[in-house]
């Protein structure tokens, strides 16, 4: 078990190299009050252009212009200019964090995020300013963290997929046993926080959409692809294309970025 964390710090480790202005309190009373993540609302506190319209989802989205990969704020407003190469959420590299360099181990916090321009990778801040330049020698080892084992999972029947909880599911002729009962072209469980109720990648009549495991469509079946990747851990947003080619994120509610 030990040796597939591993390697799964290492795929998101991979993956990271492939991969709002805040409104003032009205003087009105007995307005609700939004609740605002701790570290959503210190940064936007800084810099007014990110503004917190999902709770939900990151600050900062990395967003494709030509070639080239930038940051838009929620309102889809470029805060970070399109240059590089490859850029990615905010979010933890446990390499730095247990680097054996102490000064560069705040870089390794989610406050960052990891870009690549001219075949060098960089820490880049909120405002775009690169903090950090990677060094082989600064890279620690991550951590053993505990595995959330999934509750769910595929199953293929007759050549259609469905979803099974895994620990109840015993007989295959008892359609009552699937959480799911096989009838999609394909099923991916995207990895997430919450076992219970993750987010499922399907397809159907070769367009591909998002259900949940009661079979609720989340994400309309629209799409040429959706990638199979850590979008929905990192960003709670997925990665999407309709034309095969040109990948873009949307949230939840279908909302394009």
């Amino acid at each position: 078990m030990k040796n597939i964390l591993n390697v799964l710090c290492v795929f998101i480790s991979i993956f990271v190299f492939s991969q709002t202005k805040s409104v003032k309190k009205p003087a009105i009373k007995n307005v609700p009050k939004t609740t605002m993540k701790k570290g959503k609302s210190v940064v936007a506190k800084h810099n007014p252009d990110l503004v917190v319209i999902n709770e939900d989802l990151p600050l900062l989205i990395p967003k494709k212009k030509g070639d080239s990969f930038g940051y838009v704020n929620q309102n889809g407003k470029y805060i970070i200019q399109p240059e590089y190469h490859i850029a990615v959420f905010f979010y933890e590299d446990c390499n730095l964090l247990n680097s054996p360099n102490e000064k560069v181990r705040k870089y390794g916090t989610k406050d960052y995020a990891t870009v690549e321009k001219d075949m060098i990778s960089y820490r880049i801040d909120h405002s775009g300013k690169r903090v950090y330049q990677f060094k082989d020698s600064d890279l620690g080892k991550c951590k053993f963290q505990e595995y959330k084992q999934q509750l769910f999972q595929a199953y293929v029947l007759n050549g259609f997929y469905g979803i099974i909880e895994k620990s109840k599911f015993v007989n295959a002729a008892d359609y009552r046993q699937y959480q799911i009962y096989p009838q999609y072209q394909y099923l991916y469980i995207m990895e997430g926080d919450n076992v219970a109720d993750p987010m499922i990648v399907a397809s159907n009549n070769d367009k591909f959409g998002v259900i949940d495991v009661n079979n609720k469509i989340i994400v309309p079946f629209e799409y040429a692809n959706i990638k199979r990747n850590f979008s929905w851990k990192l960003g709670k947003m997925f990665e999407v294309t309709k034309d095969g080619k040109n990948y873009y994120y949307i949230d939840a509610n279908n909302k394009t970025y």
